[in-house]
């Protein structure tokens, strides 16, 4: 039996025909319906676009992202934060959707609180790691439109960063880059520091050479492209705990 005749199979398998002159003569209305159709369709998700990059140190992590969001060629905002302090151990960044970016860093805040009030302590990082691949696993059917990353401070006292899809595949990097300038993040990242391109991976040492080269990568990305600028937001989490600094960039 051939099943590609069934109703509901039918449309799958049947190549769409693009339109000609005598088809639009012959018959407007179906192919004007029919184009009306595939481009009138709702869509839920929306890229706010905007760049994070996450690095790993020997004993801390540094958070660096734009403030810009925009939807197409409008800035929506200037002043927007893409990074969120879960623990005293643990930030949480992302790019995408920012409704889902916010709605997923608050639904993490939720989760730590009730497991700070049902086992009297805060998560270890690495339990966090678990708690954000289950929390984006959990909502695949409908997910998040956020690409996540968590960095901190992991129970050996090292720096670490945790990469995510946004069905809650993750994997541990020294460093790690999310948005619309991830594609030129990643060439400098690999020049910069030891990671994806080395077998043997070690957490960068010096916190001042970090901080630099995290504020000229994305000083360098808003020179190339348009959705991330205005200013570069700098956060720096340690065992002296977290400090956060904006500088400004290219506001145009």
């Amino acid at each position: 039996e051939n099943y590609t005749q069934v109703n509901i199979f039918k449309e799958v398998f049947e190549k769409q025909q693009a339109p000609n002159n005598q088809s639009l003569i012959t018959h407007p209305h179906k192919t004007i319906g029919n184009e009306n159709k595939q481009h009138g369709q709702f869509n839920p998700y929306q890229m706010n676009n905007g760049t994070a990059i996450a690095i790993a140190g020997k004993d801390f992590v540094c958070v660096a992202s734009d403030t810009r969001i925009s939807s197409g060629y409008t800035i929506i905002s200037r002043e927007y934060s893409r990074t969120t302090q879960l623990t005293k151990t643990a930030l949480l960044t992302a790019g995408g959707q920012v409704a889902d970016i916010d709605g997923f860093a608050k639904d993490m805040q939720m989760k730590v609180k009730v497991y700070m009030r049902q086992h009297r302590r805060e998560p270890t990082l690495e339990t966090l790691a678990r708690l954000v691949c289950t929390t984006l696993y959990s909502r695949r059917f409908f997910p998040y439109y956020s690409f996540v990353m968590l960095a901190g401070i992991n129970s050996e006292g090292t720096g670490v960063v945790y990469g995510y899809d946004v069905f809650g595949s993750h994997d541990t990097m020294t460093y790690g880059f999310t948005g619309s300038g991830q594609s030129m993040a990643a060439p400098l990242l690999d020049n910069q520091f030891v990671g994806h391109n080395h077998l043997v991976k070690k957490p960068a040492e010096n916190r001042q050479s970090v901080e630099e080269a995290a504020k000229d990568i994305i000083n360098s990305i808003a020179e190339r492209d348009i959705y991330t600028g205005d200013s570069i937001e700098l956060t720096i989490l340690d065992k002296n705990g977290v400090t956060v600094r904006h500088e400004p960039i290219r506001r145009d």
